[in-house]
């Protein structure tokens, strides 16, 4: 017990254990087929939160490990500007339908969540949690503490969303029958941010670059929308 106690409090062990987890959910991922369903981030939250409450870590002490792999959140979504530099041509030529398709994701996104939440009675905080779950957790958690929300919440939000995109998009395209790369990217970069991102690279650059710039987009637009939207919905 006392080792036990005396290594869970180095930052260190819990960054390893965070990569470890990751690696291994990452593994499995890839023997069971690429399921959506078992998406690794997916598998890796439902692990890592069950470890904790099993020896009974608070979380303040894990994110003193984690925090270095949270640091990394902001260059790694910089960095997906690399493929879409790549393909800035077709982004250039369909800019006007991707700044339209943007703005009527973010928008449909966030006030059907909020309005299903307000009809169940969510409290304000809540309310105010869900409303940036499609953008990445970066821009999510900074938007949640300007509304007044519970960044830790709206992190675990994220998850959730992305996750559930990630299982819902490959089905829908099946349906209605999507073949280009760049819809699927673009589509899963703005219902679900950069697990759909990083999801769609498994379509082909085209859609991961489509899904980076559908991401940043939807941040940025949603970061300047949801103060107009939530007064709008008698929110706060």
């Amino acid at each position: 017990m006392e080792f036990w106690v005396f290594f869970s409090a180095k930052p260190l062990m819990w960054l390893i254990i965070t990569i470890a987890v990751f690696l291994s959910s990452s593994w499995f991922n890839r023997r069971v087929g690429n399921t959506p369903l078992l998406h690794p981030v997916l598998v890796s939250l439902t692990l890592i939160i069950a470890f904790l409450l099993l020896t009974g870590t608070p979380y303040e002490i894990y994110f003193e490990g984690a925090q270095f792999i949270h640091f990394l959140l902001g260059p790694a979504t910089v960095a997906l500007a690399v493929p879409l530099y790549d393909h800035f041509g077709r982004v250039r030529k369909m800019l006007l339908p991707l700044v339209v398709a943007c703005m009527a994701g973010a928008v449909t996104a966030a006030a059907s969540a909020l309005l299903v939440a307000k009809a169940l009675d969510a409290s304000t905080g809540t309310l105010l949690s869900l409303a940036p779950k499609s953008v990445t957790s970066p821009i999510a958690i900074g938007i949640a503490e300007k509304l007044g929300g519970y960044p830790s919440l709206a992190s675990g939000l994220v998850l959730v969303t992305g996750a559930l995109g990630c299982i819902l998009a490959p089905p829908i395209y099946r349906i209605l029958n999507v073949e280009d790369e760049a819809v699927k990217g673009f589509g899963l970069g703005v219902a679900a941010h950069g697990m759909g991102t990083a999801f769609a690279f498994e379509y082909g650059l085209m859609a991961g670059a489509f899904g980076g710039l559908a991401m940043g987009m939807t941040g940025a637009f949603t970061a300047f929308m949801l103060p107009l939207l939530i007064p709008l919905l008698g929110i706060g």
